[in-house]
């Protein structure tokens, strides 16, 4: 054997057919000088280490966004030495001490893949501030900062350092949040001052409630000081609002990549060149969940604080890790934001049709906000948070936050096809083995969540951004069966049934309910307002009023008696009313008024049979069915009690106007 030029190798140069060893024929090796042989020869990799061999792996890259040609405004004529010290820079101002006025050092990267002594060194603001206590072991330490991770780099961090973290067979990442598996609103407070005092609903009915500056100081600092002690924190720069005239800069600072992963799924991505200029932002979370606040400090009832600074732009998550707290109190802080550019902000789902045509829908849990607000011959613009201002509607998210239990295929397609890689999965079950995941297995909760950027659903309109609404469309399940499948509403009364937020729960199986429940939360979302629900109710009305839209009440609950005796309305026939209502067919038609509610009603629809249009018809009973409207008629009256003699500041009350648009009789 041989060594022939470029490393061939030539087993036998004999020309044409022969013998060799042990009389095998010899293989024919020689090429035409023009033909090309092909090997996989090449030289061995410059690594001596398995960490160098990995080192080379991976596509050298800065850390955080490179410079692509684009100078905004915060960053033009930097380097990049320069504006990756004005990030951290400004990322340590975000986490300085209060008590000790001033920021941690920060540092760049994963500490466990730092091979040595960090580049950027100390970064507090010591030329702006001076320290007012003595100088503690903890400014010896580094606080490494990971910022702005992709999905991927945070996959690894969740699986790697967070138990109960797993990719399940579709691609999504399944963690747990902990002991608290939803929302805390008894545990949620706002800093009442002279910014909050006049602007904000105070009392009975209100979602506000009231803790001081000191108190919010005390767990602020309880929170950084929390962060400041780990090894790493994630830092998410990103937006609220799609709308580019009125968005928000929001800084999330957490302690679990499953945190960072869901927020970078539920607001809007920055692009490279808006993170280059992002600065300062304008509102800040200090996610601290995994510790507790301290029970005996003032206004704590339990070892969770929910807690929301106005003043400061500032809001501190102490003892619950569900992630859904990050969420809706950002939604809360633009419900107080908005308003005061004069934005409307709203609880709802909003789509568009081919024509331009756009749609919102409100609607309480169960009432098909988001099955009817999805719809495959419709634009999706968003499934749950919107503002409406002089541009037209905008989704303040980035992304949608379903519930799964029970989820299907067959049922939610779109869900279920959203839930691959990226997406996170909170709170379910799945098979140990194969990793698929069961929907229907409640046994960490039944309130299971999957978070995915918008762009995972196929007909969403990217920028989420519509023209103004043609139709404000409310949705109650009424299961006392007496209000119509669909009503045209008065601009007083889409006012009131809007403020009313109405529907019903079905009797439970606890004993002793047999009948429905009716709800009310104000704005359909009474959780999540800020200010008092007039407020909103009048901008809705202005905006209405300007733009031409038209108020709906429709019903896709029971028919011909309540829930037990009657049966609902099928959900064929709310789309036919859906689609009448886009179409703007529904408003060509003949109408009648109802009693005790005074609701005009068609008295055809396209696709639905006549005779159900009018409840009254349906029931066999006619006097429980008097019974029954009376009933409900009541029990809007005694819920809008509260609302009456509510003044805004020193002289606005609810009008006349609305009041007279109620139940009467």
């Amino acid at each position: 054997m041989a060594a022939t030029g470029k490393g061939r190798v030539s087993i036998s140069a004999n020309s044409g057919t022969g013998t060799g060893r042990n009389g095998l024929p010899t293989i024919q090796t020689q090429k035409k000088t023009n033909e090309v042989c092909h090997d996989d020869s090449s030289a061995p990799v410059k690594a001596q280490t398995i960490n160098e061999l990995h080192s080379l792996q991976k596509k050298k890259s800065a850390p955080t966004t490179p410079n692509i040609g684009f100078q905004g405004p915060f960053t033009a004529g930097l380097s990049e030495e320069e504006r990756s010290k004005q990030q951290l820079q400004s990322i340590s101002a975000s986490l300085a001490s209060l008590t000790r006025e001033t920021g941690p050092n920060v540092v760049k990267g994963d500490p466990t893949k730092q091979s040595e002594t960090p580049r950027v060194a100390h970064v507090s603001q010591q030329s702006h501030f001076t320290p007012t206590i003595s100088v503690s072991d903890s400014s010896l330490k580094f606080t490494h900062v990971l910022y702005n991770l992709s999905p991927a780099e945070l996959y690894e961090q969740a699986i790697i350092y967070e138990k109960g973290s797993f990719i399940t067979s579709s691609g999504a990442l399944a963690t747990l949040s902990g002991a608290k598996t939803g929302r805390s609103p008894k545990d949620k407070r706002v800093v009442r001052d002279c910014t909050t005092e006049d602007d904000l609903w105070w009392g009975k009915g209100s979602p506000n409630i009231e803790m001081d500056e000191q108190t919010f100081m005390v767990n602020r600092e309880r929170a950084v000081d929390y962060l400041n002690s780990l090894d790493k924190v994630f830092v998410n720069d990103q937006f609220l609002n799609w709308d580019p005239e009125n968005r928000i800069k929001v800084r999330i600072v957490s302690a679990r990549a499953y945190h960072s992963l869901f927020m970078h799924n539920m607001c809007i991505r920055p692009t490279p060149e808006e993170l280059e200029s992002f600065g300062t932002p304008d509102f800040t979370i200090y996610n601290a969940g995994q510790f507790p606040c301290n029970r005996y400090t003032h206004y704590m009832t339990s070892s969770t604080s929910i807690d929301l600074h106005l003043g400061r732009r500032e809001m501190v998550i102490l003892g619950t890790q569900y992630a859904g707290e990050m969420k809706k109190g950002l939604f809360g802080v633009m419900h107080y934001l908005m308003p005061k550019r004069q934005i409307l902000s709203l609880h709802s789902g909003c789509n568009m049709g081919k024509d331009g045509d756009v749609a919102l829908f409100f609607g309480l849990s169960g009432t098909g906000k988001t099955t009817l607000s999805t719809d495959h011959n419709r634009y999706l613009i968003g499934d749950d948070e919107h503002c409406w201002s002089s541009n037209g509607v905008s989704n303040i998210e980035g992304g949608c936050y379903a519930k799964c239990i029970d989820l299907s295929r067959e049922k939610e397609p779109d869900i279920w096809n959203a839930i691959k890689f990226g997406t996170v999965l909170e709170n379910v079950v799945f098979d140990e083995h194969t990793r698929e995941v069961d929907f229907s297995d409640k046994s960490v909760t039944e309130n299971t969540r999957a978070a995915y950027p918008i762009e995972y659903i196929p007909n969403a309109k990217i920028p989420c951004v519509a023209t103004h609404p043609k139709n404000i469309i409310l949705l109650a399940c009424d299961a006392f069966g007496v209000l119509p499948p669909v009503s045209k509403l008065s601009l007083p009364q889409t006012m009131y049934h809007f403020i009313s937020g109405y529907t019903a729960l079905v009797a439970g199986t606890e004993e002793g309910i047999k009948e429905p429940q009716a709800t009310f939360s104000a704005c359909f979302g009474a959780a999540f307002i800020m200010l008092h629900p007039t407020k909103y109710a009048a901008m809705l009305a202005t905006k209405m009023k300007e733009h031409g839209a038209t108020g709906w009440l429709v019903n896709t609950g029971w028919s011909g008696g309540r829930y037990g005796s009657g049966n609902r309305i099928k959900l064929a026939y709310t789309r036919k009313i859906i689609d009448a209502i886009h179409s703007g067919n529904l408003l060509k038609g003949n109408y009648k008024k109802t009693e005790v509610f005074g609701l005009e009603i068609p008295t055809e629809v396209e696709g639905v049979p006549s005779e159900i249009l009018d409840p009254i018809n349906t029931w066999s009973d006619k006097n429980a069915y008097k019974e029954t409207l009376l009933k409900l008629g009541g029990l809007f009256k005694n819920n809008f009690e509260v609302f009456v003699a509510h003044k805004i500041g020193k002289d606005d009350k609810l009008t006349d106007e609305i009041l007279a648009a109620g139940p009467i009789f």
